[in-house]
């Protein structure tokens, strides 16, 4: 079974920035296509950003695209999610997880969830 942990989050000011790290336990993160997800109150998990094996962009959300960058670090095991110019529609606990590419832009494979970071965007 694939377990993945999250790190970062907290809280930032509108227009601040953010970094999120993704780590697998006990499996090279290199082997799969990742992808972040975020789940905000009240509301569904969506996929945000997603990243092929080969470092290729699967996907992101128009929501985020130019602010959010998605990124891997094979020697860390690490997949990194930089994120600038939040506003509060971004607040929201963040996930990420293995994925398979579908028309809408990226899915996960599973339906297991770490806790992921909660990040807040408010002033």
């Amino acid at each position: 079974q694939l377990r993945f942990v999250e790190s970062g989050g907290g809280l930032v000011q509108p227009g601040g920035t953010l970094k999120l790290s993704c780590t697998g336990s006990g499996f090279q993160l290199s082997l799969w296509p990742i992808g972040w997800f975020r789940q905000a109150p009240g509301k569904e998990r969506e996929p945000v950003s997603c990243i092929r094996e080969s470092d290729g962009i699967m996907y992101y959300a128009d929501t985020v695209k130019g602010r959010f960058t998605i990124s891997r670090d094979s020697a860390k095991n690490t997949v990194g999610h930089q994120m600038t110019n939040l506003n509060g529609s971004d607040t929201a606990v963040y996930y990420c997880a293995a994925v398979q590419a579908v028309r809408s832009g990226c899915a996960p494979v599973h339906n297991t969830w770490g806790r992921g970071p909660q990040v807040t965007v408010s002033s």
